[in-house]
Protein backbone atom coordinates (compact mmCIF):
# COMPACT_ATOMS: atom_id res chain seq x y z
CA UNK A 1 0.00 0.00 0.00
CA UNK A 2 2.79 2.20 0.98
CA UNK A 3 4.52 1.88 -1.86
CA UNK A 4 2.25 4.13 -4.13
CA UNK A 5 4.05 6.96 -2.29
CA UNK A 6 7.46 5.88 -3.80
CA UNK A 7 6.35 6.60 -7.57
CA UNK A 8 6.98 10.28 -8.61
CA UNK A 9 3.59 11.45 -9.46
CA UNK A 10 1.56 14.81 -9.94
CA UNK A 11 -1.62 15.49 -8.34
CA UNK A 12 -4.74 18.18 -8.47
CA UNK A 13 -5.99 19.76 -5.25
CA UNK A 14 -9.47 20.24 -5.66
CA UNK A 15 -12.45 20.02 -3.42
CA UNK A 16 -15.91 18.11 -4.59
CA UNK A 17 -17.50 21.60 -4.22
CA UNK A 18 -14.98 23.55 -6.20
CA UNK A 19 -16.42 21.51 -9.46
CA UNK A 20 -18.70 23.11 -12.12
CA UNK A 21 -22.19 22.07 -11.88
CA UNK A 22 -25.91 24.00 -11.76
CA UNK A 23 -26.41 23.36 -7.82
CA UNK A 24 -25.46 25.54 -5.41
CA UNK A 25 -22.35 23.18 -5.05
CA UNK A 26 -20.16 20.88 -7.02
CA UNK A 27 -20.94 17.25 -6.49
CA UNK A 28 -20.10 13.41 -7.59
CA UNK A 29 -22.23 13.63 -11.04
CA UNK A 30 -20.74 13.93 -14.75
CA UNK A 31 -18.60 16.96 -14.00
CA UNK A 32 -16.49 14.78 -11.66
CA UNK A 33 -16.28 12.01 -14.07
CA UNK A 34 -15.22 15.01 -16.20
CA UNK A 35 -12.68 16.09 -14.39
CA UNK A 36 -11.33 12.42 -13.54
CA UNK A 37 -11.16 12.17 -17.39
CA UNK A 38 -8.74 15.46 -17.60
CA UNK A 39 -6.37 14.49 -15.30
CA UNK A 40 -5.64 10.81 -16.86
CA UNK A 41 -5.43 12.97 -20.18
CA UNK A 42 -2.58 15.23 -18.51
CA UNK A 43 -0.50 12.53 -16.72
CA UNK A 44 -2.25 13.39 -13.44
CA UNK A 45 -2.24 9.99 -10.97
CA UNK A 46 -3.43 12.01 -7.87
CA UNK A 47 -6.60 13.71 -7.16
CA UNK A 48 -6.28 15.17 -3.60
CA UNK A 49 -9.88 16.59 -1.82
CA UNK A 50 -10.80 17.93 0.91
CA UNK A 51 -12.66 16.23 4.14
CA UNK A 52 -15.39 14.91 2.79
CA UNK A 53 -17.89 15.66 5.73
CA UNK A 54 -21.31 16.80 6.21
CA UNK A 55 -20.25 20.26 7.17
CA UNK A 56 -22.32 23.26 9.71
CA UNK A 57 -23.55 26.45 8.43
CA UNK A 58 -19.91 27.77 7.54
CA UNK A 59 -19.15 25.02 4.63
CA UNK A 60 -16.02 24.21 6.82
CA UNK A 61 -14.86 20.20 5.74
CA UNK A 62 -12.46 20.91 8.65
CA UNK A 63 -15.98 20.73 11.26
CA UNK A 64 -18.53 18.24 10.38
CA UNK A 65 -20.77 16.39 11.83
CA UNK A 66 -19.38 13.31 11.85
CA UNK A 67 -16.18 11.93 11.21
CA UNK A 68 -17.79 9.06 8.99
CA UNK A 69 -20.68 10.21 7.28
CA UNK A 70 -20.52 11.87 4.03
CA UNK A 71 -21.41 15.05 3.37
CA UNK A 72 -25.36 14.58 1.13
CA UNK A 73 -25.07 18.06 -0.56
CA UNK A 74 -22.27 16.41 -2.37
CA UNK A 75 -24.57 14.18 -3.99
CA UNK A 76 -26.03 13.70 -7.20
CA UNK A 77 -29.41 14.39 -8.67
CA UNK A 78 -28.99 13.01 -11.97
CA UNK A 79 -27.24 9.89 -10.67
CA UNK A 80 -30.20 9.24 -8.57
CA UNK A 81 -32.46 10.53 -11.67
CA UNK A 82 -30.65 7.91 -13.54
CA UNK A 83 -31.65 5.02 -10.90
CA UNK A 84 -35.00 5.91 -11.38
CA UNK A 85 -35.99 6.78 -8.00
CA UNK A 86 -36.84 10.80 -8.74
CA UNK A 87 -37.94 12.77 -11.54
CA UNK A 88 -36.28 16.11 -11.31
CA UNK A 89 -38.50 18.99 -11.50
CA UNK A 90 -38.59 22.21 -14.25
CA UNK A 91 -37.17 25.22 -11.97
CA UNK A 92 -35.73 27.94 -13.15
CA UNK A 93 -32.21 27.99 -13.35
CA UNK A 94 -31.06 30.37 -10.96
CA UNK A 95 -33.36 29.12 -8.04
CA UNK A 96 -31.45 25.83 -8.59
CA UNK A 97 -27.79 27.20 -8.52
CA UNK A 98 -28.81 29.35 -5.51
CA UNK A 99 -31.36 27.20 -3.22
CA UNK A 100 -29.24 24.75 -1.20
CA UNK A 101 -32.84 23.47 0.40
CA UNK A 102 -34.42 22.43 -3.10
CA UNK A 103 -31.68 19.98 -3.68
CA UNK A 104 -32.17 18.31 0.10
CA UNK A 105 -35.74 17.99 -0.70
CA UNK A 106 -35.50 16.33 -3.81
CA UNK A 107 -33.40 13.77 -1.97
CA UNK A 108 -35.99 13.17 0.43
CA UNK A 109 -38.24 12.74 -3.13
CA UNK A 110 -35.99 10.67 -4.16
CA UNK A 111 -35.66 8.32 -0.52
CA UNK A 112 -39.61 7.67 -1.53
CA UNK A 113 -39.09 6.75 -4.88
CA UNK A 114 -36.49 4.38 -3.82
CA UNK A 115 -38.77 2.80 -1.27
CA UNK A 116 -42.10 2.46 -3.91
CA UNK A 117 -39.43 1.62 -7.06
CA UNK A 118 -36.30 0.24 -5.81
CA UNK A 119 -35.44 -3.48 -6.82
CA UNK A 120 -35.39 -6.14 -3.96
CA UNK A 121 -31.69 -6.06 -4.72
CA UNK A 122 -31.10 -2.55 -4.20
CA UNK A 123 -33.59 -2.80 -1.09
CA UNK A 124 -31.04 -5.28 -0.19
CA UNK A 125 -27.63 -3.23 -0.33
CA UNK A 126 -29.52 -0.61 2.04
CA UNK A 127 -30.20 -2.96 4.14
CA UNK A 128 -26.58 -4.39 4.49
CA UNK A 129 -25.67 -0.87 3.99
CA UNK A 130 -26.79 0.07 7.35
CA UNK A 131 -25.86 -2.91 9.28
CA UNK A 132 -22.67 -2.77 7.84
CA UNK A 133 -21.88 1.01 9.29
CA UNK A 134 -24.46 0.84 12.23
CA UNK A 135 -21.59 1.27 14.46
CA UNK A 136 -21.90 5.17 13.39
CA UNK A 137 -24.58 5.29 11.27
CA UNK A 138 -27.21 4.62 14.49
CA UNK A 139 -26.03 7.51 16.05
CA UNK A 140 -25.21 9.50 13.87
CA UNK A 141 -29.23 9.34 12.10
CA UNK A 142 -30.24 9.65 15.57
CA UNK A 143 -27.97 12.66 15.78
CA UNK A 144 -28.45 14.65 12.84
CA UNK A 145 -32.33 13.72 12.93
CA UNK A 146 -32.83 15.23 16.75
CA UNK A 147 -30.69 18.35 15.31
CA UNK A 148 -32.87 19.26 12.89
CA UNK A 149 -36.51 18.47 15.32
CA UNK A 150 -34.34 21.37 17.93
CA UNK A 151 -33.45 23.61 15.26
CA UNK A 152 -30.16 22.90 14.30
CA UNK A 153 -28.70 23.86 18.10
CA UNK A 154 -25.57 22.13 19.24
CA UNK A 155 -26.67 19.11 21.07
CA UNK A 156 -25.52 20.22 24.34
CA UNK A 157 -28.50 22.61 24.22
CA UNK A 158 -31.20 19.77 24.03
CA UNK A 159 -32.97 18.59 26.71
CA UNK A 160 -31.12 16.95 29.77
CA UNK A 161 -32.00 13.43 28.88
CA UNK A 162 -31.49 12.78 25.47
CA UNK A 163 -27.93 15.34 25.98
CA UNK A 164 -27.16 12.50 28.29
CA UNK A 165 -28.09 9.94 26.30
CA UNK A 166 -30.70 8.44 28.96
CA UNK A 167 -31.97 5.09 27.44
CA UNK A 168 -35.10 5.02 27.75
CA UNK A 169 -35.52 8.60 26.17
CA UNK A 170 -33.22 7.54 23.12
CA UNK A 171 -35.43 4.30 22.46
CA UNK A 172 -38.89 6.77 22.29
CA UNK A 173 -36.39 9.35 19.97
CA UNK A 174 -35.42 6.34 17.49
CA UNK A 175 -39.24 5.51 17.39
CA UNK A 176 -40.34 9.28 17.11
CA UNK A 177 -38.03 9.84 14.26
CA UNK A 178 -38.02 6.67 12.35
CA UNK A 179 -38.87 8.13 9.24
CA UNK A 180 -36.78 11.21 9.55
CA UNK A 181 -33.47 8.17 10.68
CA UNK A 182 -34.36 6.08 7.68
CA UNK A 183 -34.47 8.69 5.23
CA UNK A 184 -31.10 10.21 6.45
CA UNK A 185 -29.45 6.68 6.04
CA UNK A 186 -30.36 7.08 2.42
CA UNK A 187 -28.58 9.62 2.03
CA UNK A 188 -25.77 8.32 3.54
CA UNK A 189 -26.20 5.10 1.37
CA UNK A 190 -26.29 6.96 -1.94
CA UNK A 191 -23.47 9.51 -1.03
CA UNK A 192 -21.20 6.31 -0.47
CA UNK A 193 -22.64 4.62 -3.06
CA UNK A 194 -21.97 7.30 -5.54
CA UNK A 195 -18.27 8.29 -4.19
CA UNK A 196 -17.30 4.37 -4.49
CA UNK A 197 -18.37 4.35 -7.63
CA UNK A 198 -16.33 7.19 -8.64
CA UNK A 199 -12.99 6.03 -7.02
CA UNK A 200 -13.82 2.70 -9.26
CA UNK A 201 -13.67 4.74 -12.03
CA UNK A 202 -10.70 6.91 -11.22
CA UNK A 203 -8.71 3.83 -10.02
CA UNK A 204 -9.75 2.24 -13.64
CA UNK A 205 -7.70 5.11 -15.46
CA UNK A 206 -4.75 5.22 -13.05
CA UNK A 207 -5.75 7.98 -11.16
CA UNK A 208 -5.61 7.31 -6.86
CA UNK A 209 -7.95 9.19 -4.52
CA UNK A 210 -6.30 11.42 -1.82
CA UNK A 211 -7.87 11.85 1.42
CA UNK A 212 -7.59 14.49 4.40
CA UNK A 213 -8.29 13.24 8.14
CA UNK A 214 -8.94 16.75 10.11
CA UNK A 215 -6.87 15.56 13.64
CA UNK A 216 -9.74 17.39 15.70
CA UNK A 217 -13.59 16.28 14.76
CA UNK A 218 -16.32 19.68 16.18
CA UNK A 219 -18.09 19.54 19.46
CA UNK A 220 -21.30 19.49 17.96
CA UNK A 221 -21.12 16.21 15.93
CA UNK A 222 -22.98 12.62 16.82
CA UNK A 223 -18.47 11.64 17.37
CA UNK A 224 -19.15 14.00 20.92
CA UNK A 225 -22.57 13.47 21.88
CA UNK A 226 -22.36 9.40 21.62
CA UNK A 227 -18.41 9.22 22.75
CA UNK A 228 -18.24 11.87 25.73
CA UNK A 229 -15.19 9.36 27.18
CA UNK A 230 -13.09 9.88 24.03
CA UNK A 231 -12.70 13.63 24.66
CA UNK A 232 -11.88 16.12 27.35
CA UNK A 233 -14.86 17.05 29.02
CA UNK A 234 -16.90 18.01 31.94
CA UNK A 235 -19.33 16.05 34.09
CA UNK A 236 -21.98 18.03 32.17
CA UNK A 237 -20.49 17.62 28.51
CA UNK A 238 -19.05 21.01 28.23
CA UNK A 239 -15.56 21.15 26.81
CA UNK A 240 -12.51 21.53 29.60
CA UNK A 241 -10.01 22.66 27.02
CA UNK A 242 -10.35 23.64 23.03
CA UNK A 243 -7.49 23.29 20.45
CA UNK A 244 -6.08 25.55 18.64
CA UNK A 245 -2.28 26.58 17.24
CA UNK A 246 -0.72 29.30 18.95
CA UNK A 247 0.94 32.57 17.39
CA UNK A 248 1.93 32.04 14.01
CA UNK A 249 2.55 32.89 10.60
CA UNK A 250 -1.38 33.42 9.72
CA UNK A 251 -2.47 34.74 12.73
CA UNK A 252 -0.72 36.78 15.45
CA UNK A 253 -3.33 35.94 17.78
CA UNK A 254 -2.89 32.42 17.15
CA UNK A 255 -6.28 29.86 16.11
CA UNK A 256 -8.84 29.05 18.42
CA UNK A 257 -10.40 26.52 16.23
CA UNK A 258 -12.75 25.39 19.48
CA UNK A 259 -13.02 21.80 19.25
CA UNK A 260 -12.25 19.14 21.91
CA UNK A 261 -9.60 17.79 22.95
CA UNK A 262 -8.97 13.77 22.87
CA UNK A 263 -9.01 12.09 26.24
CA UNK A 264 -5.85 9.95 25.50
CA UNK A 265 -5.85 8.12 28.83
CA UNK A 266 -9.40 6.50 27.98
CA UNK A 267 -8.46 5.92 24.01
CA UNK A 268 -5.82 4.00 25.30
CA UNK A 269 -7.23 1.82 27.78
CA UNK A 270 -9.85 1.02 24.35
CA UNK A 271 -6.50 0.39 21.79
CA UNK A 272 -7.59 3.34 20.14
CA UNK A 273 -10.42 1.47 18.36
CA UNK A 274 -12.40 5.27 18.11
CA UNK A 275 -9.40 6.32 16.24
CA UNK A 276 -9.27 2.60 14.39
CA UNK A 277 -12.66 2.36 12.94
CA UNK A 278 -12.21 6.67 11.70
CA UNK A 279 -9.24 5.62 10.13
CA UNK A 280 -10.63 2.90 8.42
CA UNK A 281 -13.92 4.78 7.23
CA UNK A 282 -11.17 6.86 5.49
CA UNK A 283 -9.47 4.01 3.67
CA UNK A 284 -12.69 2.59 2.22
CA UNK A 285 -12.92 5.87 0.53
CA UNK A 286 -9.32 7.07 -0.75
CA UNK A 287 -6.13 5.70 -1.72
CA UNK A 288 -3.86 7.83 0.25
CA UNK A 289 -4.69 9.90 3.61
CA UNK A 290 -3.50 13.17 4.84
CA UNK A 291 -3.51 13.26 8.76
CA UNK A 292 -4.19 17.33 9.20
CA UNK A 293 -2.27 18.90 11.89
CA UNK A 294 -0.21 15.55 12.36
CA UNK A 295 1.88 17.58 14.88
CA UNK A 296 -1.18 17.08 17.51
CA UNK A 297 -0.24 13.58 17.27
CA UNK A 298 3.07 14.17 18.90
CA UNK A 299 1.91 17.27 21.37
CA UNK A 300 -1.80 19.46 20.94
CA UNK A 301 -1.96 22.99 22.02
CA UNK A 302 -4.47 23.04 24.66
CA UNK A 303 -6.39 26.47 25.44
CA UNK A 304 -8.57 26.70 28.52
CA UNK A 305 -12.48 26.63 26.86
CA UNK A 306 -12.84 30.30 28.59
CA UNK A 307 -9.78 32.02 26.84
CA UNK A 308 -11.20 34.03 23.78
CA UNK A 309 -7.87 33.47 21.80
CA UNK A 310 -5.33 31.04 21.48
CA UNK A 311 -2.72 33.00 23.08
CA UNK A 312 -2.81 31.64 26.46
CA UNK A 313 -2.60 27.73 25.73
CA UNK A 314 -0.01 24.98 26.17
CA UNK A 315 1.34 22.12 24.79
CA UNK A 316 0.02 19.17 26.08
CA UNK A 317 2.21 15.47 24.80
CA UNK A 318 -0.03 12.85 23.09
CA UNK A 319 0.45 9.32 22.21
CA UNK A 320 1.17 9.38 18.54
CA UNK A 321 3.56 6.29 18.20
CA UNK A 322 1.26 4.19 20.02
CA UNK A 323 -1.66 5.34 18.06
CA UNK A 324 -0.17 5.29 14.87
CA UNK A 325 0.89 1.41 16.64
CA UNK A 326 -2.60 0.44 16.78
CA UNK A 327 -3.26 1.60 13.63
CA UNK A 328 -0.65 -0.10 11.67
CA UNK A 329 -1.49 -3.46 13.12
CA UNK A 330 -5.24 -3.88 12.52
CA UNK A 331 -5.37 -1.81 9.72
CA UNK A 332 -1.96 -2.76 8.11
CA UNK A 333 0.76 -0.37 6.12
CA UNK A 334 -1.26 2.50 4.97
CA UNK A 335 -0.09 5.35 2.78
CA UNK A 336 -0.04 8.25 4.98
CA UNK A 337 0.89 11.94 4.79
CA UNK A 338 2.17 14.09 7.77
CA UNK A 339 0.98 17.66 7.53
CA UNK A 340 3.66 18.81 8.88
CA UNK A 341 3.51 22.81 8.52
CA UNK A 342 3.63 25.13 11.23
CA UNK A 343 6.08 24.78 14.68
CA UNK A 344 7.53 21.37 13.71
CA UNK A 345 9.72 20.07 17.07
CA UNK A 346 12.57 17.30 16.46
CA UNK A 347 9.84 15.09 18.39
CA UNK A 348 6.94 15.49 15.86
CA UNK A 349 10.10 15.12 13.30
CA UNK A 350 11.05 11.52 14.75
CA UNK A 351 7.72 10.61 15.26
CA UNK A 352 6.78 11.47 11.08
CA UNK A 353 10.43 9.57 10.08
CA UNK A 354 9.98 6.48 12.33
CA UNK A 355 6.44 5.97 10.68
CA UNK A 356 8.31 6.53 7.54
CA UNK A 357 5.62 9.03 6.17
CA UNK A 358 6.28 12.07 3.83
CA UNK A 359 5.61 15.59 5.49
CA UNK A 360 4.35 18.91 3.14
CA UNK A 361 6.46 21.45 1.77
CA UNK A 362 5.09 24.68 0.49
CA UNK A 363 6.61 26.63 -2.38
CA UNK A 364 5.32 29.72 -0.74
CA UNK A 365 7.12 29.34 2.31
CA UNK A 366 10.38 28.61 0.58
CA UNK A 367 11.87 32.43 0.08
CA UNK A 368 11.82 34.62 3.09
CA UNK A 369 14.21 33.76 4.56
CA UNK A 370 18.25 32.02 4.11
CA UNK A 371 19.38 29.08 1.91
CA UNK A 372 18.54 26.28 4.94
CA UNK A 373 14.80 27.15 4.47
CA UNK A 374 13.26 23.27 4.39
CA UNK A 375 10.65 24.35 1.76
CA UNK A 376 13.35 25.31 -0.91
CA UNK A 377 13.30 22.70 -3.36
CA UNK A 378 17.58 22.16 -3.27
CA UNK A 379 16.61 20.93 1.03
CA UNK A 380 14.01 18.26 -0.07
CA UNK A 381 14.19 14.57 0.16
CA UNK A 382 12.47 12.63 -1.96
CA UNK A 383 9.69 11.17 0.59
CA UNK A 384 7.92 14.42 0.37
CA UNK A 385 4.88 16.16 -1.11
CA UNK A 386 5.10 19.40 -2.46
CA UNK A 387 3.08 22.07 -3.28
CA UNK A 388 2.80 25.67 -4.76
CA UNK A 389 0.23 26.33 -1.88
CA UNK A 390 -2.92 24.39 -0.21
CA UNK A 391 -6.21 25.46 0.70
CA UNK A 392 -5.14 27.71 3.35
CA UNK A 393 -2.61 29.63 1.41
CA UNK A 394 -3.89 32.46 -1.44
CA UNK A 395 -3.59 31.40 -4.95
CA UNK A 396 0.09 31.40 -6.14
CA UNK A 397 -1.02 34.09 -9.15
CA UNK A 398 -2.36 36.22 -5.58
CA UNK A 399 0.35 35.64 -3.38
CA UNK A 400 3.19 36.65 -5.98
CA UNK A 401 0.76 40.24 -6.83
CA UNK A 402 1.60 41.13 -2.77
CA UNK A 403 5.78 40.94 -3.41
CA UNK A 404 7.66 43.57 -3.38
CA UNK A 405 9.45 44.10 -6.89
CA UNK A 406 13.18 42.84 -4.83
CA UNK A 407 11.22 39.75 -3.52
CA UNK A 408 10.14 38.71 -7.16
CA UNK A 409 13.69 39.10 -8.27
CA UNK A 410 15.38 36.75 -5.96
CA UNK A 411 12.72 34.33 -6.36
CA UNK A 412 13.07 34.15 -9.93
CA UNK A 413 17.12 34.27 -9.52
CA UNK A 414 16.70 31.12 -7.29
CA UNK A 415 14.69 29.73 -10.29
CA UNK A 416 17.47 30.43 -12.65
CA UNK A 417 15.32 33.58 -14.22
CA UNK A 418 12.81 31.63 -15.82
CA UNK A 419 10.75 33.12 -19.29
CA UNK A 420 7.22 32.85 -17.48
CA UNK A 421 5.20 34.48 -14.75
CA UNK A 422 5.55 34.03 -10.94
CA UNK A 423 2.64 31.50 -10.97
CA UNK A 424 4.07 28.69 -13.49
CA UNK A 425 7.63 29.40 -12.42
CA UNK A 426 6.51 27.60 -9.12
CA UNK A 427 4.58 25.19 -10.95
CA UNK A 428 6.76 24.14 -13.01
CA UNK A 429 9.64 24.02 -9.78
CA UNK A 430 7.33 22.01 -8.40
CA UNK A 431 7.03 19.79 -10.73
CA UNK A 432 10.83 19.34 -11.61
CA UNK A 433 11.50 18.90 -7.46
CA UNK A 434 13.19 15.51 -5.76
CA UNK A 435 9.91 14.97 -4.21
CA UNK A 436 8.11 12.01 -5.23
CA UNK A 437 4.63 13.76 -4.90
CA UNK A 438 3.69 17.22 -6.31
CA UNK A 439 0.39 18.84 -5.85
CA UNK A 440 -0.86 21.72 -7.69
CA UNK A 441 -4.07 23.61 -6.44
CA UNK A 442 -6.36 23.93 -9.48
CA UNK A 443 -6.31 27.47 -9.39
CA UNK A 444 -2.65 27.81 -9.98
CA UNK A 445 -3.23 25.49 -12.84
CA UNK A 446 -5.61 28.56 -14.18
CA UNK A 447 -3.56 30.84 -12.85
CA UNK A 448 -6.27 32.60 -10.86
CA UNK A 449 -6.02 35.95 -8.35
CA UNK A 450 -6.47 36.49 -4.77
CA UNK A 451 -10.40 36.36 -5.71
CA UNK A 452 -10.78 32.55 -6.09
CA UNK A 453 -9.09 31.44 -2.71
CA UNK A 454 -10.38 28.48 -0.92
CA UNK A 455 -9.73 29.71 2.34
CA UNK A 456 -8.75 32.39 4.52
CA UNK A 457 -7.94 30.92 8.11
CA UNK A 458 -9.01 32.68 11.20
CA UNK A 459 -11.67 34.19 9.08
CA UNK A 460 -15.42 32.66 9.16
CA UNK A 461 -16.69 34.88 6.01
CA UNK A 462 -16.54 34.14 2.08
CA UNK A 463 -14.78 30.62 2.33
CA UNK A 464 -14.97 27.42 1.20
CA UNK A 465 -17.22 28.86 -1.93
CA UNK A 466 -14.90 28.92 -4.86
CA UNK A 467 -15.84 26.63 -8.14
CA UNK A 468 -14.01 26.88 -11.38
CA UNK A 469 -16.05 26.69 -14.65
CA UNK A 470 -14.66 24.84 -17.67
CA UNK A 471 -14.10 27.70 -19.93
CA UNK A 472 -11.27 28.27 -17.77
CA UNK A 473 -9.24 25.13 -18.95
CA UNK A 474 -8.29 25.90 -21.81
CA UNK A 475 -6.86 23.15 -24.38
CA UNK A 476 -3.20 25.04 -24.14
CA UNK A 477 -3.12 24.84 -20.77
CA UNK A 478 -4.43 21.35 -20.62
CA UNK A 479 -1.69 20.62 -22.80
CA UNK A 480 0.72 22.59 -21.34
CA UNK A 481 -0.01 20.91 -18.01
CA UNK A 482 0.47 17.55 -19.56
CA UNK A 483 4.09 18.44 -21.48
CA UNK A 484 5.10 19.14 -17.77
CA UNK A 485 3.88 16.01 -16.26
CA UNK A 486 5.54 13.81 -18.88
CA UNK A 487 9.26 16.20 -19.13
CA UNK A 488 9.95 15.76 -15.54
CA UNK A 489 8.54 12.13 -15.47
CA UNK A 490 5.44 12.44 -12.99
CA UNK A 491 3.12 9.83 -14.88
CA UNK A 492 4.34 6.05 -13.41
CA UNK A 493 2.15 4.80 -16.10
CA UNK A 494 4.85 5.30 -19.03
CA UNK A 495 6.86 2.92 -17.04
CA UNK A 496 4.07 0.08 -16.34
Amino acid sequence: MKEILTKRRAGILLHITSLPGKYPTGDLGKDAYHFVDFLHNAGITVWQTLPLGMTHSDGSPYQSLSAHAGNADLISIELLAENGWLKIPDKCEECVRTDRFYKSCLITKAFYGFLERASAEEKTQFKQFCENKAFWLDDFALFLALRLEFNQVCWNEWPSYLKERDSKSIKEARKRLAAEIDCIKFEQFVFFQQWMALKTYANQKGVLLFGDIPIFVSYDSADVWANRDVFKLDDTGNMLVVAGVPPDYFSQTGQRWGNPHYNWTYLKKTGFNWWVERMHTQLEQFDILRIDHFRGLEAAWEIPAHEPTAQNGEWVTAPGKALLNAVRNQLGSIPLVAEDLGIITAEVEELRKEFELPGMKILQFAFDSGPDNPYLPNNYEKNCVVYTGTHDNDTTTGWGDKLSEHEKQHIFEYLGNPLATLNCALVQAALASVANLAVIPMQDILELGSEHRMNTPGTTEGNWRWRFQWSQLSAERAHRLAHLVELFNRNPARHS
